[in-house]
């Protein structure tokens, strides 16, 4: 078939009509263009995060063909409302607009772009112009009466006045200049462009998805306990219920934690249940793993009769919250044998040849007390019946006052399940929060936080020296990861113990100060504010692990540092800096073993090439020897401009810790960090000049 220059016409115009932006929704193609807008997450498919209080701010580069003016304002609005709010954009620098807008709603928005031409402020710029080179302007001035007549039919109240004063005064002027005065005066210009005529304007190609979510989404320190290990007698462990736990509440709360993270407290299986220290062959009175999920006293909606029963979950929550902590539950979408899906629903589950179900496994670990639900076989109605089931679950414990989930093992199950189960839930309660325990290979952990989930289990634990973590938290705090990644940095879990805490409480200090400073949110297992060391040989886990056996502590056991924890803790609340998750810089500092970074406020513009602000204000510093083993006696180098002061001004370094201050001056720290000693250093720089408010 002979392919006809006509045809080739077609082609080559409906290829050219594919690279401009398409028909706008208000009016017919026009010539201005909109693209690079910032944020915007795989073509507008996955959301950018924030939380309520935010300012979303969009940046993009918006022009047209010619001399005239252009003008642009930012639109969003929440999903269940048809009506825009809208806020106007300003041109920064070759044509990059910039535009933001408060969040003042817990719940998915959408935002685009729209701009059209600045019709009056073109006129206005073209006008003056002839004016100031003596050029006639009778057909301008015709023109600008024309387009401030019609502004004027579009103004309400004090704008329609305004103009029709303008217009007044214009008529009865004598001479060309004062009729220029009286139409393109600054008042009279800027009341025509509040109400433009838009019937032509452009708005972007899409309608880009953002979530907005609770503080907690963002800002929280969690605390992990095994409520059945909360006995008070170190010598003599007896399991607890949730009623008998309750008085670790206070205990937790004074040390500035936000959620009490419990492991499921459902009934546990008892065939194949896992003995001490996971031996397939339990004794007499080994209570199991709590992941071992389901019995005949029901699977994942019920609370383990050992625990005290639902009553008991519901006084134990509603204790939590007197103390200022929420309770985060874990869902483990897995079953024991069992659980009563297993006889109730076969089909949901893996089976090998001969039609027996099959046990998880994670080469070399066996679970041979767990049935991993079959996700990737599931089709059609009985993938239906399986995620809906789920969804319930999960709905059940939002109705009985639980909002925050610790998702194990997310990374099993399919990307497509999560997006639409967690778009479920929180399309009926905005304020639910999923955190994945996805220790998984980096791109797989990215899918899930675009899926959805508000907080992510990080590499965190395993990043030791001053490059790796340099590396490692710029990855995370740089775009566009930032945008939809939220890192919750655990130094340990009840299943990895890293071999650098072998070394002891240096180990355990160091670690504290770098999760609780480096992100907004971070983690630990009990256990951990008391140094409690304990590894199985040539392996990152726990011996003697709480997943197999009742444990009892003594709380106050020498050497602990609960005190350092309860400190970090209240520094996070009480500097806003620490609150924020795309504000860390790493600073200069002599010395291999140590790190040295700054958290701090915007005091300045936000440049909206970088993204970044040009001035910083509330700094907090952090200084810390990552080497538990190794004295070092490091040089700080802040850089003291990005905070407004001069490099020889001098400054008060002030321990947030301690409340010590020494004055300096100069970007020349020397502290000494002695492990044995303190191996950190956390503090701010105040301005000696007057008195310096925070």
């Amino acid at each position: 078939m002979t392919t006809t220059r006509a045809a080739l016409t077609r082609a080559a115009t409906a290829a050219q009509a594919a690279l401009e932006p398409g028909p706008d929704a208000i009016g017919t193609r026009r010539s201005i263009v909109i693209e690079a807008v910032d944020p915007e997450l795989d073509c507008g498919v996955d959301a950018v995060k924030r939380v309520v209080g935010d300012e979303l701010r969009v940046t993009a580069d918006i022009f047209a063909e010619g001399h005239g003016l252009l003008d642009a304002a930012l639109l969003v609005r929440r999903e269940d409302e048809s009506r825009w709010t809208e806020t106007a954009m300003r041109l920064v620098s070759n044509d990059r607009w910039s535009g933001g807008a408060r969040l003042r709603h817990n719940a998915r928005h959408r935002y685009t772009i729209e701009a059209w031409r600045d019709a009056i402020g073109s006129w206005r710029e073209a006008i003056t112009k002839k004016l100031e080179a003596g050029q006639p302007v009778a057909p301008e001035l015709a023109e600008g009466r024309l387009l401030l007549e019609s502004a004027q039919l579009r103004s309400p109240g004090a704008d329609s006045r305004l103009i029709a004063a303008a217009l007044a005064r214009e008529g009865r002027a004598r001479t060309d200049r004062t009729r220029v005065a009286a139409l393109a005066d600054d008042r009279v210009v800027a009341a025509a462009r509040r109400h433009p005529d838009r019937s032509a304007a452009t708005r972007y190609r899409r309608e880009l998805p953002l979530v907005v979510d609770r503080e907690l989404a963002r800002f929280s320190a969690w605390y992990e306990l095994f409520p059945r290990s909360q006995g008070h007698d170190p010598t003599h462990p007896v399991a607890t219920t949730l009623t008998e736990a309750e008085w670790r509440l206070p205990q937790i709360a004074a040390m500035g934690f936000d959620v009490v993270y419990l492991p499921p407290i459902h009934p546990i299986g008892r065939t194949n249940r896992k003995g001490r220290d996971n031996s397939v062959h339990a004794r007499r009175g080994d209570p199991g793993s709590p992941w071992a999920i389901g019995r005949d006293g029901g699977g994942h909606t019920e609370v383990a009769a050992e625990l005290g029963g639902i009553e008991a979950l519901e006084h134990f929550r509603r204790k939590a919250e007197g103390q200022g902590l929420e309770v985060a539950l874990d869902l483990a979408l897995q079953a024991s044998p069992d659980h009563p899906w297993v006889k109730q629903h076969p089909e949901w589950f893996r089976q090998a040849p001969d039609g027996t179900i099959k046990y998880a496994e994670n080469p070399p670990k066996r679970y041979e007390d767990i049935y991993p639900f079959d996700f990737a076989g599931a089709t059609g109605a009985e993938r239906e019946s399986l995620w809906r089931a789920w969804l319930e679950v999960v709905l059940t414990w939002v109705e009985r006052g639980i909002r925050i989930f610790r998702v194990d093992n997310p990374h099993t199950k399919p990307i497509a399940f999560w997006r639409w189960l967690i778009a479920e839930v929180q399309g009926i309660d905005p304020g639910v929060i999923f955190l994945s325990e996805a220790f998984t290979t980096p791109k797989l952990m990215r899918a899930l936080a675009k899926a959805g989930f508000s907080q992510s289990y990080t590499y965190f634990t395993w990043r030791e020296t001053p490059d790796e973590l340099r590396d490692y938290l710029t990855e995370l705090t740089a775009r566009p990861m930032r945008e939809y990644f939220r890192g919750n940095l655990w130094p340990n879990t009840p299943d990895i113990f890293p071999h650098h805490l072998d070394v002891g409480r240096p180990a355990f200090a160091t670690r504290a100060v770098l999760a609780a400073t480096l992100a907004p949110s971070w983690g630990i297992y009990s256990g951990f504010e008391l140094c409690e060391q304990g590894r199985l040989e040539d392996r990152e886990e726990y011996a003697h692990s709480e997943k197999y056996e009742v444990r009892a502590r003594d709380w106050d056991a020498r050497g602990n540092i609960k005190a350092l924890v309860s400190g970090l803790n209240r520094l996070r609340r009480e500097w806003a800096a620490l609150r924020l998750n795309d504000n860390l810089r790493f600073e200069q500092v002599t010395g291999g073993r140590s790190l040295f970074y700054r958290k701090a406020m915007p005091a300045g513009e936000i440049d909206p090439l970088t993204g970044y602000p040009s001035l910083w204000r509330d700094p907090v510093y952090v200084a810390v020897n990552c080497d538990p083993r190794g004295q070092e006696s490091p040089v700080l180098h802040p850089d003291l401009p990005a905070i407004g002061l001069d490099w020889e001004e001098p400054y008060l370094m002030v321990d947030l810790l301690t409340g010590r201050s020494r004055k300096l001056h100069g970007a020349n720290i020397a502290v000494e960090l002695n492990p044995e000693r303190l191996p950190y250093r956390v503090f701010t720089i105040r301005p000696v000049r007057g008195t310096a408010a925070r």
